[in-house]
């Protein structure tokens, strides 16, 4: 029987440029088929009977106007970013970049080819800049102009150039240390160095996940403790309700850059906090508010945010072990143009070749994520909140200009939560005007 290795080693027939920009192709045409069926949906001027007793005529219409703008954009986004992606491949840009790093190091610092991690941390700083670069203009008009248009955008241009220019030094401050660990690690463990680097991903994803609300997110956000009241009594009588440990409860100043809004729990085990966006707190009433955390809260009761992170544990372990077949695939380098086969670089291009699993993959995520959204919804049913969640739902879909009327099609491939309409079918609880009418 052919063992894997044999099977892989029989793939240097292969053209790896040609099936990579091939699959690009075919994936940005079968999604932009998705968004063009659901472009037209947003085209509608009447609102349809099944959200009569959802949504108002004019909220509807806002919520279309908002959703179609936000469409057209992303056509013209999603054609430039192909296209860039294309044009790149092509013309074998990346390896020209590795080439440049190398030179900028040499250059600055006097280190050769010999220093090859040095070498991948240039390559990163440059590409990732180039990609800021590329992306901020894009950037700058969804948020001035087409969030600012409906009324969302409430930062002001300072505040989103400090906010990059904080993001870019967080990355480097953690991307750095990160990727030399990454990269020695596969150097240093021969054959086998796809557990190693997993475990070394665990550890990581642990570390991110444990300073982030205390390091990261203080600076962009301020969080403060929601004041002795009504709400926090709730709050506090629901979580008991369930024996959800909270230990903290905040208040984010979500207003300063949007009027969207939200609500979140974090924590490791007896230490859980919640999160509620001051929009939230504005917009919603205390029962609303409970109720959107009944939804959350159900996540930790049925144990969701633990069980997805196993899976991913699991998806990246897999992914590193198929790494190791294709590290050392001549035939990979020079088909995108190398003549050296760096680690960071050959990780990078089989991220291409794992293109067609990755979507397959992503899209049963999205299949798991909304059925863990609808049992949510069903626990906060549970606990007595399934007439107060429908309107909390309605309402922030109203606020949030959400998309009321949806494609099947692009929400099954493109959104880990279901529609409200979908969401409120499930929850099964007539609107007001149908109980008067029983």
């Amino acid at each position: 029987m052919t063992d894997l290795p044999q099977i892989l080693s029989s793939l240097d027939a292969v053209n790896y440029k040609q099936y990579v920009l091939g699959f690009s192709c075919a994936v940005y045409a079968f999604e932009q088929y998705l968004n063009y069926r659901q472009h037209r949906r947003y085209l509608l001027k009447d609102r349809p009977k099944d959200l009569a007793d959802i949504v108002s005529e004019e909220d509807f219409k806002k919520s279309q106007a908002y959703n179609l703008e936000k469409s057209r954009f992303a056509f013209v986004e999603n054609a430039y970013k192909q296209l860039e992606t294309v044009l790149t491949l092509h013309y074998d840009v990346l390896p020209w970049l590795w080439d440049f790093s190398g030179r900028m190091l040499f250059k600055y610092t006097g280190y050769g080819a010999d220093y090859e991690i040095c070498h991948s941390l240039v390559f990163v700083v440059i590409f990732n800049l180039l990609n800021t670069v590329s992306s901020l203009p894009f950037s700058l008009y969804s948020t001035f102009v087409v969030e600012q248009r409906h009324g969302f955008n409430n930062q002001t241009l300072r505040l989103f150039i400090t906010d990059l220019l904080k993001s870019q030094l967080v990355f480097a401050v953690i991307m750095v240390p990160f990727l030399s660990a990454f990269l020695w690690i596969i150097q240093s463990t021969g054959d086998q160095f796809f557990f190693y680097v997993w475990v070394m991903f665990i550890l990581f994803q642990l570390f991110l996940i444990t300073i982030y609300p205390t390091v990261i997110q203080p600076l962009f956000s301020k969080l403060t403790p929601l004041e002795t009241g009504e709400l926090r009594t709730q709050i506090e009588t629901l979580a008991a309700r369930i024996h959800f440990p909270l230990k903290k409860l905040y208040v984010i100043d979500g207003s300063k850059r949007s009027s969207h809004s939200n609500a979140y729990f974090y924590g490791f085990g007896k230490n859980k906090h919640i999160v509620i966006f001051d929009t939230l707190i504005d917009h919603s009433t205390n029962d609303e508010i409970c109720a959107v955390l009944a939804h959350e809260l159900g996540h930790w009761s049925m144990s969701h945010t633990l069980k997805i992170l196993i899976v991913q544990q699991i998806y990246l372990l897999n992914l590193f072990w198929m790494f190791s077949f294709f590290i050392h695939n001549q035939r990979l380098y020079a088909d995108f143009g190398f003549n050296t086969m760096p680690t960071l670089i050959g990780f990078l291009l089989f991220q291409f070749i794992f293109g067609p699993v990755d979507s397959v993959i992503s899209f049963l995520m999205h299949v798991y994520q909304r059925k863990n959204e609808y049992e949510a919804d069903a626990f906060a049913l549970k606990l007595g909140y399934a007439s107060t969640l429908r309107n909390a739902l309605i309402k922030l879909s109203v606020k949030n200009l959400g998309g009321f009327n949806v494609d099947p099609w692009h929400s099954a491939w493109n959104r880990s939560h279901p529609s409200l309409t979908e969401r409120l079918d499930a929850l099964g609880v007539p609107s007001s005007s149908d109980k008067k009418e029983q």
